[in-house]
C-alpha cells in the first residue's frame, strides 16, 4: 500500500515574502490555492496548505465569517490546512516591553484562529509558526540580555498557545537573532524551558546554511576549507546537526538549497531556497530529509503529521508556471515513498 503519510502541504507564503513594492507584486491566496491543487504526478496530488496569516493574504482581525471564508477558499480546492505563521515582526520578541506585549499578542490571535480551523475540521494538524523578529546584528549588542528577552516573550506566547491548545515552532534561520545558529537555537530553547508547548521549525534549506556559520562563524560545523562535491563530509556534518536539532522538531519543510544567501524585497538574506530541479542544488532531497524524518538508528520518528514545500523568493514568472508545481509535489512525492508510513 502507497505511504499516505506524512501528508504532502504547499506553502502559500512565497507569493507574499520577498515581494513588495522594492520586488515583484504579490501573488495572490487564490492563485496560491489554484495552483497547488492543480498539481499532479502520478495521480497524486497535494493533500494541504500551511498558511501565513498576514496581508495581503489575510487579515488578522477579521471575524469568524472571514475564519470560515478561509476554510471555505481551501476547502474548495479539495486541501486541508496545516501550519500556521503568525505575523509577529511587528514587536521582536527582545524588544520593549510594548513590543513584546504585540508580539504575544499576534501569537494570541494566530492560536485563535488556528483552533477555530481545527474546530471547522479543517485543519486536523500544524503548529503556529514563530520567530525571534529579530536581526542577529541587533541581538549581538547584548546576547545574554537578549536571549533572556526572547526565552522571557516566547514562554508568555507558549502560555497562551496553551489555552488555545496549540504548539509554536520557531523557525531556524540565519537571519533570526537568537536562532541564527545551531548551538544558538538550543541555547534559546533550553532557556524557553517549555517542551510540549514550543519546538523547532527545521528547513533544509535555512539549515544547511547553519553548517557553513553564515552570521555565526563560532559555531560552523563544516571545515573551512570545505568544497562541494565533498558529499561524505557534508554528510558527516548534517548528522551531526539533524542529531542536535531533530529531538526539537516539530514542523518541517522540505526545500532544495545551492549553498548560497539570497534575500529580495524586505527579506534579510537567508539561506537560498532553489527549485526542487536545480542542478546546483547541493541536497540530495529524499535522502537528506531522511536525516530529520528518521532517528540514528534509522527508525521513523513522527513527530509531525505533514511536512510541506517551502520556496520563498522565486521570481513570479517561475511561481506562475504549473510545471514548478509538479516538480515540487514529485520531490514531495520521493520523500514520503522514503520516510512514510501508512494510516
Amino acid at each position: 500500500m502507497e505511504n499516505n503519510y506524512p501528508k504532502l502541504h504547499n506553502a502559500t507564503w512565497p507569493g507574499i515574502v520577498g515581494k513588495g513594492p522594492d520586488s515583484e507584486p504579490a501573488i495572490a491566496l487564490d492563485t496560491m490555492l489554484e495552483m497547488t491543487a492543480a498539481a499532479e504526478v502520478d495521480g497524486m496530488k497535494f493533500d494541504g496548505v500551511d498558511l501565513g496569516l498576514f496581508d495581503p493574504h489575510y487579515d488578522l482581525d477579521t471575524s469568524d465569517d472571514g475564519v470560515k471564508r478561509l476554510a471555505d477558499k481551501v476547502a474548495k480546492h479539495g486541501l486541508e490546512i496545516g501550519s500556521l505563521v503568525a505575523p509577529i515582526w511587528g514587536g521582536p520578541a527582545m524588544g520593549t516591553a510594548d513590543e513584546r506585549k504585540t508580539f504575544v499578542e499576534m501569537v494570541k490571535k494566530s492560536c485563535e484562529i488556528g483552533q477555530k480551523l481545527r474546530n471547522m475540521g479543517i485543519r486536523p494538524n500544524g503548529i503556529v509558526r514563530i520567530d525571534s523578529a529579530s536581526s542577529p546584528e541587533a541581538w549581538a549588542k547584548d546576547p545574554a540580555g537578549n536571549t533572556k528577552l526572547i526565552a522571557q516573550t516566547w514562554r508568555e506566547a507558549c502560555d497562551v498557545a496553551a489555552d488555545y491548545g496549540e504548539r509554536l515552532a520557531a523557525e531556524g534561520e540565519i537571519c533570526w537573532g537568537g536562532m541564527h545558529s545551531w548551538k544558538k537555537v538550543i541555547e534559546t530553547m533550553e532557556m524557553v524551558d517549555r517542551p510540549g508547548l514550543l519546538g523547532f521549525q527545521a528547513d533544509m534549506s535555512h539549515t544547511t546554511l547553519y553548517l557553513l556559520g553564515y552570521n555565526a562563524p563560532e559555531d560552523r560545523v563544516l571545515p573551512v576549507d570545505f568544497q562541494w562535491g565533498d558529499r561524505a563530509t557534508f554528510l558527516e556534518g548534517l548528522k551531526k546537526l539533524t542529531a542536535a536539532l531533530r529531538p526539537w522538531t516539530i514542523d518541517f519543510h522540505v526545500a532544495q538549497n545551492d549553498g548560497t544567501v539570497h534575500g529580495t524585497g524586505s527579506h534579510d538574506k537567508t539561506g537560498r531556497h532553489c527549485l526542487a530541479t536545480d542542478p546546483n542544488g547541493k541536497l540530495d532531497i529524499a535522502h537528506d530529509a531522511g536525516l530529520w524524518l528518521r532517528d540514528e538508528s534509522g527508525a521513523l520518528t513522527k513527530a509531525f503529521k505533514h511536512i510541506c514545500w517551502d520556496g520563498c523568493m522565486f521570481a513570479n514568472e517561475v511561481m506562475t508556471k504549473q510545471q514548478t508545481w509538479n516538480d515540487i509535489l514529485a520531490a514531495m512525492i520521493q520523500v514520503r515513498k522514503q520516510h512514510g508510513w501508512v494510516e
